[in-house]
């Protein structure tokens, strides 16, 4: 983000201020957790637990997907020791905001009740523990997303809280997130002039390809995009722009080379079958360029740097682009 100050005198400076919008917070343990659950799910949490659907896990060479010097010296996890994220990102790269975005497991819960406490023992575990003590990092609303109307409550809840600055879900959800299952959560988003982030994630019970689980690490990988590609069409295609026309999405992790021949796509779909859709009032691409942004990380990395500016002229959204380090 760069901000330009315009100073009494006739001379103009610009300063970079480094804001990081993907920063992954982890529990250390999941007993952790405990003391920030209303009191009927505490008993759950411990004798029960998450029940979602399995799926992927990471490669072993790299536990958590954490880069190999993130794990801390305390010997907790990577992102679950304030002081050594402090030392190894904020102070050490002058970081002026980072975003916190916990991923742990709020949306994949088979039991949607058990799935909003959980995020309500997050969302204070994350005021207690990061937003109280470090003045530097605001925080992502974890909502039960599977269900508007609990996802609804949450963002009402908190959507006010100055700590606060998004709400997030994950990509892979049981349906398209244009469907109205999703509206309250949108809507309730948009009362409290919140963006709603999407991050690589979740499964949702259904397998990445269109014909079933791949074979290998890589085909997962390399595929997610796709799981993007299908959320931007079915919000657009739903009509949710319409509807919510001050909503803002930010798509993170999933890069956004394949937006544009997305967006030619879905503008000649729409020439010719805009009678199925009469509630979309301008070419799909006008709503994409106005309602989403896009994280760095992943960003794409052509062989010949060249290329990668002729992406960003085909796209003109350099400004809906937000800088992400996914530590």
């Amino acid at each position: 983000m760069t901000l330009t100050a315009n100073r009494e005198t006739t001379d103009r400076s610009t300063t970079t201020t480094v804001i990081d919008c993907d920063i992954h917070n982890s529990l250390p343990s999941e007993s952790a957790l405990t003391a920030y659950l209303p009191a009927r799910w505490r008993e759950y949490h411990e004798r029960f637990g998450q029940r979602g659907y399995s799926g992927t896990h990471y490669p072993l060479a790299n536990l958590n997907a954490a880069r190999t010097d993130s794990w801390p010296p305390s010997g907790q996890v990577p992102g679950s020791d304030l002081a050594f994220m402090r030392e190894q990102l904020l102070d050490r790269w002058g970081v002026e905001r980072g975003i916190l975005l916990p991923l742990l497991g709020v949306g994949r819960q088979v039991n949607l009740e058990y799935g909003a406490a959980r995020a309500h023992g997050i969302n204070e575990w994350q005021i207690a523990e990061w937003l109280d003590p470090e003045p530097r990092l605001r925080a992502s609303i974890v909502v039960p997303y599977e269900d508007g109307e609990l996802a609804a409550a949450e963002i009402d809840r908190l959507g006010e809280h100055p700590g606060f600055v998004q709400v997030v879900l994950e990509a892979r959800t049981y349906e398209p997130l244009g469907r109205r299952k999703y509206w309250k959560l949108y809507e309730a988003a948009v009362r409290h002039d919140l963006p709603v982030a999407i991050h690589f994630g979740a499964l949702g019970g259904w397998p990445i390809t269109g014909v079933g689980h791949p074979s290998f690490y890589i085909e997962y990988h390399t595929g997610q995009s796709t799981s993007y590609q299908e959320l931007v069409t079915s919000l657009v295609c739903e009509g949710v722009f319409e509807r919510f026309p001050t909503l803002k999405v930010v798509l993170i992790e999933g890069g956004f080379g394949w937006l544009v021949p997305l967006m030619w796509r879905l503008d000649h779909a729409w020439s010719k079958l805009k009678d199925e859709v009469p509630h979309l009032k301008r070419l799909p691409s006008e709503y994409i360029r106005e309602h989403f942004w896009f994280s760095t990380q992943p960003i794409e990395e052509p062989a010949h740097p060249e290329d990668f500016l002729v992406l960003l002229d085909d796209l003109a959204m350099d400004d809906h682009i937000l800088f992400a380090t996914d530590y």
